[in-house]
Formats: structure tokens, C-alpha cells, sequence
């Protein structure tokens, strides 16, 4: 067994290796010059789209509104990453490594972008009259390449029940049977009636509930960490200037390599915002709206608030406390950041997180696999995919998953490989529809200016 768990670090480190890397940034820097930052220009109109409610919504095609679609999506992508991700980012390669985290998520804010607008304009209507789409439906329909797009298909359905639903479950198995001696099993059965009473309402209801508990969640777990961050405001410049210098001049603490403050900021980064991975856009597909550019502007707002924001917080929190040095553990780190500003309290405040982020991964995780089963197996056998889904979930739970990690991992970062390909030969689609969408939004300033003038 030891050659075989040998063998697949080996294919983690590979797939996951400098190459992975610099193609996922690589083709967000391209995305960012052909659309001219687009993510600087538009993010507060992208912002405003997020949170607003609108009557001419409810009209467009697709099943669920723009906030339901992005809340699915941040349902998978806001977990462990934004924890425990930062705290081995730091670890590995010291708090320098923050900076390319930030670099990393700004111009993966472009693929994300990217990724959603193309998702929208091949999306598809299956025999229930519900919305299909995602990067093997632009991969088919864009590229022509209805093996890459099954190939697609494939690593995400497998990664489904991995990176989307054993670990996860196993994560807050673990950590309510080390804070609560709450026996796995037990968890594990809770886990699975809560996530198949959810599955069963489809996306409609995986988007009802994301809308409410993707957002509650959230906010728990960014209340504490502003209070830190306020208590020490004025130990915030300092961390920040920390952070930059050692991103370009690394001290010896951080095993003095740029590289190493390179590699793991964009590599967890990634993990965190999965920006080019292609799970983003299977739930932008399903959003309801009228031309592909609105959506992907809402769905760039993603790798924002999951990297810039809730990442950022956890980072600070543990740069400004300063024990990350000599810390040997990645999954105890952030806790014991919290609890330094916030003894007694804040380490409840991030297990309670790890469970609630690790719950919602399962849910959003569930509609990626399912969509992905369908697209191989056809949709109208996704009700076996869901019944196997909820059983997994216990399953997970209560078993020791080191190694379905490492396998889940693999899946991940072969997902993207397809999902890259085609973000860069169709990248000239995402700039034509990018431009098609520019002129309607100049036509609808004139239309509000012109109605404000009249009145």
C-alpha cells in the first residue's frame, strides 16, 4: 500500500506542479489584457448586479437568480481553503506568500469571468426543461471536442465524490469528535439526511438554501475576524507592510526562497477561489439572465470576496498574532490565531466555520457531480447519482481519508487542464460577448440618463 500511496503524491506533485500553476495564472493574465481589467472597471458594477434585486430577472432564462448562482458557487468554492489554505500558505512559504495570493486571485478574477460568460452562451435546456452548462458544454459546442468535453465531465464527476464529499464530510466529522466527542458515525448520519433533503429539491432548492446559509455562514465566520482585525487596527499597516516585503524578500524563516512564497500562494489561492478549475461555471449556467456578460460579471465577484476578503482576514489574523512562527500545523493554526485575540472564544468561532464551509462544499459539490454525471450518463439517470452522493457523504465520515485527499487533489487539478485549453482558444468568443454586452450596458446608461432628463 506504501508504493501505491507513494506513487500518488508523486502524480499530486506533478499535476499540481509549476506548470498547472502557471497555466491557471497565465490565462488569467491574458484574460485581464484582452478585456482591458475588466475586473477593476467593472467590479463595482459587478457588485451592485450581485445584490440587487431585479423584476426584469425573473423573466430571463435559466433556473435561478444571479445571488442564488453565486451563493452555489461559494457554497463549494468558501472551505477549508479559506483556513486552513492560508495557514499553509504561510507555513510553507511564510506570510510573503499572502501577496501572490492576492496577485493570483486578482487575475483569476478574469477567468472566473471568463469561465461564466462562456458557460451562459452554450448552455443548453435537458428534457426537464432545467439549464445544463459548464466547460464540457462550451468544450463540445465552442471547440468541436466532444472527447475533452467528456474527459472534463469524467474528472469532475469523480472529483465529486473526493475534493466534494468525503473530505468534507470528514472534516466536520473530525472536528466534532475532537471538540465534542461526537461519535463520526453519528455525524455522518446527520450529514447525509441534511444533504439529501436538499439534494432532492434540485438546483432550485440547492439555490434557496445557498442564498440563506452561504451568507450566514459567511458572515459568522468574517464577524470574528473583523473584531480581531478592529481590536488591532492599528497593528494593520505593519502586517500588511510585512506581508509585501516578505513576498519579494523572504527571511530566513520562510526558507528564504521567493519560490516557495510563489508556489504556495498561488497554489492555495486556487484551491481556495477555484478560478480555472471549471466547477464555477456549471452553477453560472444555471443562473437566470439575459445576456452572458451580466452573469459572468457576477460570478468574477466570487474569487473577490472568497480570496480578497475572507482569505485576507484569516491571513491578518495570523500574521498580526505572530505565532506562525515555529508553528508545525496547518489545520490548528488559524484556531490558535483566533483564540490568541480571542481567548475562550475564538477557536470555536473557526471550528464552527470549518463545519458550516465544509456542510456547504458538500452542497455545491453535489450539483457540479450531478451535472457532470448527467452530461456522461444522461440526465435523466442523475437520481442515481444522488442517492450515491448521500450515501457517500456518511461514508466519509467515518472513515480515515489521507489518501482520498491525495486522489481528490489529482481530480481537481485535472479538471482544469480541459477547462484551460478551452478558456484560451475561445478567448476571442469571451471578448466579442464582452463587447456585445459593453454596448447594451452604454445603451442602458443613455435610457436611465435620458428617463432622469425627462423627469
Amino acid at each position: 500500500m506504501e508504493w501505491f500511496e507513494s506513487l500518488i503524491a508523486t502524480i499530486g506533485n506533478i499535476v499540481w506542479g509549476p506548470v498547472t500553476l502557471i497555466l491557471i495564472v497565465g490565462t488569467g493574465i491574458l484574460l485581464t489584457f484582452r478585456l482591458g481589467f475588466l475586473q477593476i472597471r467593472d467590479l463595482p458594477y459587478a457588485l451592485k448586479l450581485t445584490f440587487s434585486k431585479s423584476d426584469k430577472e425573473k423573466k430571463n432564462k435559466g433556473d435561478i437568480s444571479h445571488f442564488q448562482s453565486l451563493m452555489t458557487a461559494m457554497a463549494a468554492t468558501l472551505g477549508i481553503g479559506n483556513m486552513t489554505g492560508v495557514a499553509s500558505a504561510i507555513l510553507m512559504g511564510g506570510v510573503g506568500a499572502l501577496f501572490w495570493m492576492w496577485l493570483a486571485a486578482f487575475f483569476g478574477m478574469a477567468t472566473k469571468y471568463g469561465e461564466a460568460i462562456l458557460a451562459v452562451k452554450y448552455r443548453v435546456t435537458n428534457h426537464k426543461g432545467e439549464i445544463s452548462g459548464g466547460p464540457m458544454y462550451y468544450i463540445e459546442k465552442g471547440l468541436g471536442w466532444k472527447w475533452l468535453a467528456v474527459l472534463f465531465a469524467l474528472f469532475g464527476f469523480l472529483a465529486s465524490f473526493g475534493i466534494g464529499n468525503m473530505t468534507q464530510a470528514n472534516t466536520v466529522a473530525g472536528a466534532l469528535s475532537a471538540n465534542f466527542d461526537i461519535n463520526p458515525w453519528i455525524t455522518g448520519f446527520v450529514l447525509m439526511v441534511l444533504t439529501g433533503i436538499v439534494l432532492l429539491g434540485g438546483i432550485k432548492g440547492i439555490g434557496r438554501v445557498s442564498a440563506i446559509f452561504v451568507p450566514f455562514m459567511a458572515l459568522f465566520y468574517l464577524a470574528g475576524g473583523v473584531v480581531i482585525i478592529l481590536m488591532n487596527i492599528t497593528e494593520v499597516p505593519a502586517a500588511f507592510a510585512l506581508i509585501i516585503s516578505e513576498a519579494f524578500n523572504p527571511s530566513a524563516a520562510a526558507g528564504g526562497a521567493i519560490g516557495m512564497a510563489i508556489r504556495y500562494g498561488v497554489a492555495r489561492g486556487v484551491f481556495s477561489n477555484e478560478a480555472g478549475l471549471g466547477s464555477a461555471p456549471i452553477a453560472a449556467a444555471a443562473a437566470k439572465t439575459d445576456y452572458p456578460g451580466r452573469q459572468a460579471l457576477v460570478s468574477m465577484t466570487g474569487t473577490f470576496m472568497d480570496t480578497i476578503i475572507v482569505c485576507t482576514v484569516t491571513g491578518l489574523a495570523i500574521v498580526m498574532s505572530g505565532i506562525y512562527t515555529g508553528h508545525g500545523d496547518a489545520s490548528s493554526l488559524t484556531g490558535d490565531a483566533f483564540e490568541f485575540f480571542l481567548p475562550g472564544v475564538g477557536n470555536y468561532i473557526v471550528i464552527f466555520g470549518i463545519i458550516l464551509f465544509a456542510y456547504s462544499t458538500i452542497i455545491g459539490w453535489s450539483y457540479y457531480g450531478e451535472k457532470c454525471f448527467g452530461y456522461l450518463f444522461g440526465d435523466h439517470r442523475t437520481i442515481i447519482y444522488k442517492v450515491v452522493f448521500v450515501g457517500v457523504v456518511m461514508l466519509g465520515a467515518g472513515l480515515k481519508l489521507e489518501l482520498v485527499w491525495n486522489i481528490a487533489d489529482i481530480f481537481n487539478a485535472l479538471m482544469a487542464i480541459p477547462n484551460l485549453i478551452a478558456l484560451l482558444l475561445l478567448s476571442g468568443v469571451i471578448v466579442s460577448e464582452t463587447k456585445k454586452f459593453q454596448e447594451v450596458r452604454k445603451k442602458e446608461r443613455l435610457e436611465v440618463k435620458r428617463k432622469k432628463m425627462a423627469s
